[in-house]
């Protein structure tokens, strides 16, 4: 009587399952198995950023702005293909997963600083330059994120822009100074 093998857990299950083809005139890279769409989620926060020193009216839609993995954001999103996004991501090349995971967590991270750096009433200076330095440090970040989707190694991406953790820090010494001259 021959045992039976391991079961296999449910990301191997689901890249046997997973055909390729069936990204096909998808926006959905057939190398990495990730799709571009889930910058729009970044996009969305930076537009609004960048709307806020002309139209201060936008702070309430940038402070309602919340953070969605890559799945939560096909998930609730209206992509014709969100479905066969989230099927893909599941089997997606690993290495481009965890880049484009790990650079989504640094805009996660400086996005939710910056929304609670823009708390309370501030003055429309401080508006401004806020949103403008976080939208600064994340469109290159989207560039990179977009480079991972579309199956570019982390090594040619590398940018001079400052780094995330640089941002962060930043966005905490605004908020300190700001705080100092209230």
């Amino acid at each position: 009587m021959t045992q039976p093998g391991p079961r296999p857990n449910s990301a191997d299950a689901a890249a046997l399952a997973f055909d390729p083809s069936h990204l096909d005139g998808t926006n959905i890279n057939p190398v990495t198995g990730l799709a571009t769409d889930y910058l729009n989620h970044f996009n969305e926060a930076i537009m609004l950023l960048e709307m806020l020193p002309m139209a201060p009216d936008c702070k309430e839609d940038f402070l309602a702005w919340q953070p969605m993995s890559y799945v939560e954001h096909f998930a609730a999103s209206k992509f014709k293909h969100r479905d066969l996004a989230i099927a893909a991501y599941e089997v997606a090349d690993p290495v481009f997963r965890r880049q484009l995971d790990g650079i989504a967590d640094q805009m996660t991270r400086i996005l939710t600083e910056a929304r609670d750096g823009l708390q309370g009433d501030l003055s429309h200076d401080t508006i401004r330059i806020l949103a403008e330095a976080t939208a600064h440090w994340l469109r290159p970040l989207v560039a990179r994120a977009g480079a991972a989707i579309n199956g570019e190694p982390e090594a040619a991406q590398q940018s001079a822009e400052a780094a995330p953790q640089d941002a962060i820090d930043a966005l905490f010494d605004l908020e300190v100074e700001t705080v100092v001259q209230r």
